[in-house]
């Protein structure tokens, strides 16, 4: 059965997830380092990881299947989910697949060296609504294709 795995601890669409959730009657796990106010909701799960370095993608990554979604900004998180089958979304409704992967990692990379050596500050722009529709709009589109498709 389609589940869903939140890398929550920075996430801002976590409330957006859980709709989309409870509409087709899924199950969510939350997953981050430290506790967070949940809803009162049986299909959706908080798990707690330790604040070592990578936790929580080290215990997404050890239950993610194929056909699972996952809700992640992170980078190489989403490469480890995508190897094992999963389909990954992050919170401004990028989808994050096998051809599109490679090029986000390199980015990453070039993004991260750019911080580095001072040529590049700062970091996302902040949330808007439209980012939010967007997301939406993709996990819909994701829960639907999964279902169908598997």
């Amino acid at each position: 059965m389609l589940h869903i795995y939140i890398d929550a601890d920075a996430c801002p669409v976590k409330a957006e997830t859980y709709r989309v959730a409870k509409r087709h009657a899924l199950r969510v796990s939350v997953v981050a380092n430290q506790w967070m106010d949940m809803p009162n909701d049986p299909s959706i799960r908080l798990e707690v990881v330790d604040d070592g370095f990578d936790a929580a993608d080290h215990w997404i990554v050890e239950r993610v299947g194929r056909g699972d979604i996952v809700i992640t900004d992170d980078i190489p998180l989403a490469s480890r989910c995508i190897a094992k089958g999963a389909r990954v979304l992050t919170a401004r409704g990028q989808i994050h697949d096998e051809q599109s992967i490679g090029g986000a990692l390199a980015q990453r990379e070039l993004m991260q060296y750019l911080r580095e050596s001072g040529t590049v500050s700062g970091g996302q722009k902040p949330m808007h609504a439209n980012d939010r529709a967007r997301f939406l709009q993709e996990l819909e589109k994701l829960v639907h294709s999964v279902k169908k498709h598997g």
